[in-house]
């Protein structure tokens, strides 16, 4: 396995073509821009395992993307690399149908084992010459849809104008990064920002209120009525500065306080000197 800094090293390249004489070359979650000079080094190719259904969701972040969708089944797809992003012919892909629950920090690596076995599974057509650029099959670019990058500036639940179904899902796909927050206020004190973990959509729907209060069972969370009236559960949560927690443990905490979300604190100003 080589993992160099950068795949545009002339050293890394020179070595490559020189001692490494590669029959076949393959990349996941890589991440970096492969040069023309790279991808003409193995004898057959470049192959990359890509977390999605292309052509949906190519990109840096497909998994991502796809559970903040709502996406129902994911996917994987085993593809040659071409020097257009994601755009190779695709050797092989497989569905996945997951849980509405489910989180990016399980169904990557899931679809990256599903991933590693339909590669092993195609390989020996590949290395044979039979599955080649021509022969796998072409990506139909009118279907297609771009993973962006995330920016951290995503990551806060606004419960004010989305729905417990778009708060929970961007839980979902920002698991493992930026994770996802909301602002909430005790009483009349400061409101604390308080990271949001695990949550769950309820089938019921409620006027709207601020208040933040746990369902009626030792089972339940925290409950939210967001802007629409859908009510978003809280199983597992972390305020500022503290541990994650479960609801339950957070409320126990508040010794008697009332608890409501807040929409985003405006910034403190500053006095010019």
């Amino acid at each position: 396995v080589i993992s160099p800094e950068k795949a545009r090293d002339p050293d890394f390249l020179d070595d490559l073509e020189t001692n490494v004489r590669p029959d076949l070359c393959i990349t996941a979650a890589y991440g970096q821009y492969l040069p023309k000079r790279f991808l003409a080094a193995p004898t057959h190719g470049t192959v990359n395992i890509h977390p999605s259904i292309l052509p949906r969701w190519r990109g840096a972040s497909p998994v991502q993307r796809s559970l903040e969708l709502g996406d129902d089944p994911v996917g994987v797809s085993v593809l040659f690399t071409v020097a257009k992003m994601d755009a190779g012919p695709i050797i092989a892909q497989k569905e996945q149908e997951i849980g509405e629950n489910d989180q990016a920090t399980t169904v990557l690596p899931l679809l990256f084992d599903i991933g590693t076995k339909e590669l092993l599974d195609a390989m020996p057509d590949v290395l044979s010459g039979k599955m080649t650029m021509e022969t796998a099959a072409q990506q139909d670019e009118e279907l297609v849809k771009e993973a962006s990058m995330i920016d951290a500036a995503e990551a806060e639940l606004k419960i004010w104008e989305e729905s417990a179904l778009v708060c929970h899902n961007r839980v979902r796909g920002f698991s493992m990064w930026p994770g996802t927050f909301i602002y909430i206020q005790m009483d009349d004190d400061e409101p604390i920002k308080v990271k949001i973990l695990e949550t769950r959509v309820l089938d019921e729907t409620m006027d709207a209120t601020q208040a933040v209060e746990m369902g009626p069972t030792k089972k339940d969370g925290l409950r939210l009525v967001c802007g629409d009236g859908s009510v978003l559960e809280i199983f597992q949560l972390q305020p500022v500065t503290r541990k994650v927690m479960d609801a339950k443990s957070f409320v126990n905490g508040l010794r008697g306080r009332t608890l409501q979300w807040v929409k985003t604190p405006e910034p403190v100003a500053t006095a010019k000197e």
